[in-house]
């Protein structure tokens, strides 16, 4: 390589280092604006991010799939989209659209990596590591695949992908298909999933509130078993059966006293 060539090698280099730069700030700039303008605010519940995009009208769709594809790969959790499409479109057009900002999540987080770290990584990969990553690469599709399966669409894992020598359409295809059975478990079940869940969160709930004064009304009489007569049991917060057998509990236990 001769002066002139190395010379354009520098100015290249430092013009792409400056690109990578000027991205991050970029992205940095669009988080933080979305943070100033109440957008996180809005996208921490469903039902409120719901009701925004509803109120867009036809421009509900875009918006959806714009600030699924730019935010969630930073951030902001993709099942809060996921569950707000459902809520406010027939499951075949919230299957596509959660499909699609899925996918296009998966993409800009992917592409971001790759064109910012992946150059970084790989010259500071230890040699001992390189097969591991050769591996990888040789079974990329099998191992997005299980990935995304298991873990879905986390942002590390977006990176993970992107900082790694999974080629971009193996990437792309083993995603999609990762992602068909439960984004279409979730568009299309996600009412009965709801109901599911939250009769399982009152039944918890009704369970904890009842095993408590149980649990002390056992206890206070296993203490007059053993011959302690002044044991009483507070029943003030109790649930009123269990406050019934409680003020009877210890109207009983003044009674042996006495």
């Amino acid at each position: 390589m001769n002066e002139e060539d190395t010379q354009d090698w520098v100015v290249e280099r430092e013009d792409m280092r400056a690109r990578k730069i000027g991205l991050v700030l970029f992205v940095l700039a669009v988080v933080l604006g979305a943070w100033r303008l109440g957008v996180f605010r809005q996208l921490r519940d469903p039902q409120q991010l719901a009701h925004t995009l509803v109120a867009l009208g036809p421009w509900g769709y875009v918006a959806f799939l714009v600030a699924y594809a730019t935010l969630q790969p930073f951030g902001i959790p993709g099942t809060i989209f996921v569950v707000a499409a459902p809520l406010i479109w027939p499951w075949p057009v919230a299957s596509a659209l959660s499909m699609t900002g899925t996918m296009a999540a998966s993409v800009v987080g992917f592409a971001f990596a790759r064109f910012v770290a992946r150059d970084f990584v790989a010259a500071r990969i230890p040699e001992r590591f390189r097969k591991y990553e050769d591996a990888l690469e040789k079974r990329g599709f099998a191992t997005v695949f299980t990935l995304r399966i298991v873990f879905w669409m986390p942002p590390v894992l977006h990176a993970f992908f992107g900082i790694s020598k999974v080629r971009f359409w193996t990437h792309f295809w083993a995603s999609f298909v990762g992602y068909l059975v439960p984004l279409f478990a979730l568009s299309y079940f996600e009412p009965a999933l709801l109901v599911l869940v939250g009769a399982v969160w009152l039944g918890l709930g009704a369970a904890d509130a009842i095993s408590g004064p149980v649990a002390r009304l056992v206890q206070a009489a296993g203490k007059v078993a053993g011959g302690d007569l002044s044991a009483r049991v507070d029943a003030e917060n109790d649930p009123e059966e269990i406050a019934v057998l409680s003020r009877a509990f210890n109207s009983m236990t003044h009674d042996l006293k006495a």
